[in-house]
């Protein structure tokens, strides 16, 4: 009985951003636990295979090509997805990019575009879904946040806020969709092995300091936050909302 608490089958989740990355380590992990997959990207010829290696994994897997931050196409999306008779009981707020530049030298235009993708796609994913879920009543939302959620860093204001701002938005999900059966909590990765990181893992003296940093002395893989993520998606969390918990390692725990 306590793994059929975990078990996923019969559900469909939609991640965003999971053609690659942490992205698809959630989508794999989820489709690993029975649920059905939305793959979601702005390119669809990386979607495609991206679906096409996990069929032949044996998973279940859908595509949705739509730009995350284009509130239209998320709109449209959602729709068509009502057209097929898809429900979305599970949502994945997983896109996302990083721009690193000193505040004292950032333009407004690469702040509002982390912004835009990272926090505000979010909310309007977010919202599209739960009105949705909110008329089955019952779903689970799962955003993405970071260490930054908590912990601010140099070079990176605008992913620090807009992560500071997952942490928010998702308690602000739990306040308001509670009563309509929703679930929302956040996972807060650590510094993880990512084609995003690629360029910090490469610095050896970056590298020195997340290890030494990381009382686990070493950086996460993306298939290590899938059990997380199945957890947050399950019925074993159906008394949980408005929560981050951060799977880094240990780093937010230790000065």
């Amino acid at each position: 009985m306590s793994l059929a608490l975990f078990d996923l089958t019969g559900r469909t989740a939609l991640v965003t951003g999971s053609s690659r990355g942490l992205g698809r380590a959630f989508a794999e992990g989820l489709a690993g636990a029975g649920a059905r997959v939305i793959l979601n990207g702005v390119d669809p010829d990386r979607l495609a295979q991206a679906a096409d290696e996990m069929r032949l994994a044996g998973l279940d897997v859908l595509t949705s090509a739509f730009d995350v931050a284009d509130e239209a196409q998320v709109i449209t999306a959602f729709d068509v997805l009502d057209g097929q008779g898809v429900d979305v009981d599970i949502l994945v707020n997983n896109a996302g990019i990083q721009f690193r530049k000193p505040m004292l030298e950032l333009e407004t235009k690469h702040w509002q575009r982390v912004i835009d993708i990272n926090l505000t796609a979010a909310f309007v994913v977010g919202r599209e879904a739960a009105r949705r879920m909110a008329k089955r009543g019952r779903g689970k939302i799962i955003n993405i946040g970071s260490l930054t959620s908590e912990l601010a860093r140099a070079t990176v204001a605008p992913y620090t806020v807009a992560k500071g701002g997952i942490k928010m938005l998702t308690k602000a999900m739990a306040a308001e969709w509670g009563e309509l059966g929703i679930q929302a909590n956040a996972i807060g990765p650590g510094y993880m092995v990512t084609d995003m990181n690629a360029p910090l893992l490469a610095n050896p003296q970056f590298d020195a300091w997340v290890k030494g940093r990381t009382p686990m002395r070493r950086w996460g893989l993306p298939e290590e936050l899938a059990g997380t993520a199945i957890y947050l998606a399950s019925d074993a969390s159906n008394y949980v909302s408005g929560q981050i918990i951060y799977a880094d390692g240990g780093m937010i725990s230790v000065l």
